[in-house]
């Protein structure tokens, strides 16, 4: 079969297991009892002179139209069985991002200001239920997770297993990495993160709720440093306007109290090149994610792969020859 392969520069059959038809014709004629025709037969004189002309005819025309068969059979059979050859070494193009995503874990973020299915859930809970459905359609996509309070840190690096992300964000808690919030400190080590990814393709997304007062890395400086590394930084402020209190268990919003700062976050993303959102529910926090969904995505080879050229046109094309010439046959043996 290898020898049989190698001569005919193909790699292998999709049904190999067809070509066991090969002696079927064979085994039907050994089999199966033969038919008797049932015909009157024809005397005429001296018909034993003709006997020897006749079986010659007949070997000549059987021997002939029977090696035709026999190669018409056995070529339907290589064609059913789907030879196939394999092309050259395809590296087609993905079109993916690589992403870093920064998410606040501060005591604030426990706040009971957000409504998620019609009932008031903490600013977490919102946050992560959107997040969650923006890493569905990250498909061809590496993100990495850190999270932030009092420091930062890194709970999954750059990855294309989407679902290790999901799965250690939905185990944060607010409050895990501290209380307070240390945004520079998180862009920090975002940026560091990020050093070994190509150019153009370090971009962080930075959830928070809240103003920059922990860390050793100012957020602004910290800024900077992200616009020196190339890194873009998209910012999004995150909670309801005011200071949320509970009567009998309904919330209630007092205006006046947004402690988001806004201009810190706005003039994080101006000094990067990236922009800046203010979500105050879960739908707008949504919209936001869907328009960083429609960044220009970053083109990168992806998995390298050997395409299977089907070849059953070739044997297919011989076996029809083979059928015509038996067709021929008879008639050029008659001329």
């Amino acid at each position: 079969m290898n020898a049989l392969l190698s001569a005919l520069s193909l790699d292998g059959f999709a049904w190999p297991w067809l070509l066991l038809a090969l002696p079927l014709p064979w085994l039907a004629h050994r089999l199966l009892p033969a038919v008797r025709d049932a015909s009157p037969a024809l005397r005429v004189p001296y018909g034993e002179r003709l006997e020897p002309i006749a079986a010659a005819g007949g070997v000549a025309r059987g021997g002939g139209i029977g090696v035709l068969a026999w190669l018409a059979w056995a070529l339907l059979c290589v064609a059913a069985a789907r030879p196939q050859q394999l092309g050259d070494i395809v590296q087609p193009p993905q079109a993916g991002r690589d992403l870093m995503l920064a998410v606040d874990l501060s005591g604030s973020m426990s706040e009971d200001d957000m409504v998620l299915g019609g009932q008031p859930v903490d600013r977490l809970t919102a946050a992560k239920a959107v997040l969650a459905d923006f890493l569905d359609r990250r498909a061809g996509d590496r993100v990495g997770l850190l999270v932030f309070g009092d420091r930062a840190y890194t709970l999954t690096p750059m990855t294309m297993d989407l679902a290790s992300v999901r799965d250690q964000l939905g185990d944060s808690v607010a409050g895990l990495a501290g209380q307070a919030t240390a945004i520079g400190d998180a862009i920090g080590l975002a940026v560091k993160r990020l050093k070994s990814q190509p150019a153009s393709q370090r971009v962080l997304i930075l959830l928070t709720d809240g103003v920059s007062n922990a860390g050793m890395l100012d957020p602004i400086k910290a800024a900077q440093l992200a616009h020196d590394e190339g890194v873009r930084i998209h910012t999004i402020g995150f909670g309801g306007e005011g200071d949320s209190l509970s009567v009998f268990g309904i919330p209630l919003h007092v205006p006046g109290g947004d402690d988001t700062d806004m201009a810190t976050l706005q003039r994080i993303a101006a000094i990067t090149g990236g922009k800046s959102f203010r979500a105050r529910d879960t739908e707008e926090l949504a919209g936001i994610y869907s328009e960083i969904d429609r960044l220009e995505p970053v083109k990168r080879p992806g998995q390298s792969v050997r395409p299977r050229i089907e070849r059953y046109a070739w044997p297919l094309a011989a076996a029809l020859l083979c059928g015509l010439l038996a067709v021929a046959w008879p008639r050029r043996v008659r001329s």
